[in-house]
């Protein structure tokens, strides 16, 4: 599994990343970068390291740049335009498996082995999962970690991706309960 988190533009940049490697990726939804996609960048920095892998074109860089500028000591990936356009269209969703694999090296990624200090037996035990509140639950634990909301599934791969503790989750659980 890589390591580092792997920020992309989109969500069919996502799709081709996962065909690629075993990778945490954000995705920022293109020029719709916010505060919130730039403060969970930093917490994935922070955490484990990102790779910011964009389109190789004008709007690619200027995200790029957008990135680079407020989150400090992150790594670049990147294809060629040639190796990303398919029918004219230009992206990192066209780039083949390889050629994702061979940015990622050379941008020196760092393999790890993949963690599964969380499973669903937590997520139920904490009310993550299966309860009327769970999803406001996830979304106030999320917050709290910075690793922002998603559903169950997702939870819970985030949790062992982003390298959380289990003393971290349980002082985050407790502080959420206590502001109940």
């Amino acid at each position: 599994m890589i390591k580092e988190v792997i920020v992309v533009e989109g969500r069919d940049d996502i799709t081709a990343v996962k065909k690629a490697v075993d990778a945490e990726v954000i995705a920022v939804g293109g020029f719709g970068i916010n505060k919130k996609v730039i403060d969970r960048i930093k917490e994935a920095q922070k955490r484990q390291g990102v790779i910011v892998l964009t389109d190789p074109d004008f709007a690619g860089e200027k995200i790029r740049k957008i990135i680079s500028k407020r989150v400090q000591g992150i790594k670049h990936a990147y294809i060629s335009q040639k190796d990303g356009t398919k029918d004219g269209d230009i992206g990192v969703e066209n780039a083949e498996p390889e050629i994702i694999i061979r940015a990622l090296e050379f941008a020196k990624c760092e393999v790890k082995e993949k963690r599964d200090e969380f499973n669903v037996d937590d997520m139920i035990f904490f009310g993550l999962t299966g309860n009327n509140n769970s999803k406001e639950k996830r979304d106030k634990l999320g917050n709290e970690l910075g690793i922002g909301y998603c559903n169950a599934a997702q939870f819970l791969t985030r949790l062992n991706n982003y390298g959380i503790t289990k003393k971290e989750f349980i002082e985050a659980i407790n502080k959420i309960d206590r502001e109940k």
